[in-house]
Protein backbone atom coordinates (compact mmCIF):
# COMPACT_ATOMS: atom_id res chain seq x y z
CA UNK A 1 0.00 0.00 0.00
CA UNK A 2 1.16 3.54 -0.77
CA UNK A 3 0.08 7.03 0.55
CA UNK A 4 -0.17 9.70 -2.79
CA UNK A 5 -0.48 13.00 -1.98
CA UNK A 6 -1.78 16.11 -4.17
CA UNK A 7 -2.79 19.82 -3.91
CA UNK A 8 -5.64 20.39 -5.09
CA UNK A 9 -8.10 23.55 -5.83
CA UNK A 10 -10.55 21.36 -4.06
CA UNK A 11 -12.18 24.06 -1.68
CA UNK A 12 -15.27 22.95 -0.18
CA UNK A 13 -17.76 19.83 0.93
CA UNK A 14 -19.82 20.58 -2.49
CA UNK A 15 -16.90 19.98 -4.64
CA UNK A 16 -15.61 17.18 -2.52
CA UNK A 17 -19.15 15.78 -3.48
CA UNK A 18 -18.12 16.27 -7.22
CA UNK A 19 -15.15 14.21 -6.97
CA UNK A 20 -16.58 11.49 -4.80
CA UNK A 21 -17.66 9.07 -7.01
CA UNK A 22 -14.81 9.41 -9.88
CA UNK A 23 -12.50 8.67 -6.51
CA UNK A 24 -14.65 5.69 -5.02
CA UNK A 25 -15.45 4.51 -8.40
CA UNK A 26 -11.29 3.48 -8.42
CA UNK A 27 -11.07 -0.22 -7.64
CA UNK A 28 -7.18 0.16 -6.78
CA UNK A 29 -7.99 3.03 -4.37
CA UNK A 30 -8.21 1.82 -0.48
CA UNK A 31 -9.17 5.30 1.19
CA UNK A 32 -9.19 8.75 0.44
CA UNK A 33 -9.79 12.23 1.86
CA UNK A 34 -9.12 16.28 1.20
CA UNK A 35 -7.89 18.22 4.01
CA UNK A 36 -9.74 21.10 3.53
CA UNK A 37 -7.72 23.43 5.97
CA UNK A 38 -4.23 23.18 4.73
CA UNK A 39 -3.57 25.76 2.11
CA UNK A 40 -3.15 23.22 -0.28
CA UNK A 41 -6.57 21.41 -0.25
CA UNK A 42 -4.63 18.29 -0.24
CA UNK A 43 -5.83 15.12 -1.35
CA UNK A 44 -4.13 11.98 0.19
CA UNK A 45 -4.89 8.66 -1.45
CA UNK A 46 -4.29 5.44 -0.11
CA UNK A 47 -3.63 2.71 -2.81
CA UNK A 48 -2.01 -0.55 -4.54
CA UNK A 49 -0.60 0.48 -7.21
CA UNK A 50 -2.14 3.88 -8.69
CA UNK A 51 0.22 6.16 -10.81
CA UNK A 52 -0.40 10.05 -9.66
CA UNK A 53 -0.24 10.85 -13.19
CA UNK A 54 -3.67 8.71 -13.29
CA UNK A 55 -5.21 10.94 -10.28
CA UNK A 56 -3.83 13.94 -11.33
CA UNK A 57 -5.74 13.60 -15.02
CA UNK A 58 -8.83 12.27 -13.77
CA UNK A 59 -9.32 15.12 -11.59
CA UNK A 60 -7.98 17.37 -14.24
CA UNK A 61 -10.83 16.09 -16.90
CA UNK A 62 -13.48 16.66 -14.12
CA UNK A 63 -12.14 20.59 -13.63
CA UNK A 64 -10.26 20.63 -11.10
CA UNK A 65 -5.89 21.14 -11.15
CA UNK A 66 -4.05 18.61 -9.19
CA UNK A 67 -0.55 18.25 -8.79
CA UNK A 68 1.35 15.67 -6.87
CA UNK A 69 3.19 17.36 -4.00
CA UNK A 70 6.73 15.88 -2.16
CA UNK A 71 6.44 15.08 0.83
Amino acid sequence: MEVLVFKTNVSNKRKVSRVSSLLTSIPAIIQWNFDLEDRDKVLRIESNGLNTVFIEALLQNAGFDCRELDY
